[in-house]
């Protein structure tokens, strides 16, 4: 099921699109739907993440700057460690 969205954009990208939509035989229309639902895929993503780490925060679930500090200037080391937890 679709619906239909008006919105404003800026007529170079509009333009842009026009000829990303004949380049690829597509419509600006699909396009311009996929564009939208990969930017609500990815901010839902992100929004999620940071929620979950602000609970983990509240609740003192978090490693020290420090100790992530020292595992970073490890890496490619003979002696590399484990990331921290």
């Amino acid at each position: 099921m679709t619906t239909t969205l008006s919105v404003r954009i800026d007529v170079k990208v509009r333009k842009r699109l026009e000829a990303l939509a004949a380049s690829s035989k597509r419509s600006k229309s699909s396009l311009a739907a996929e564009a939208i639902a990969a930017y609500v895929e990815a901010a839902e993503w992100q929004l999620g993440e940071i929620q979950a780490g602000m609970k983990d925060l509240g609740e003192g679930r978090t490693v020290s700057h420090e100790r992530v500090s020292r595992w970073l200037r490890s890496w490619g080391q003979p002696d590399e460690t484990r990331a921290p937890e």
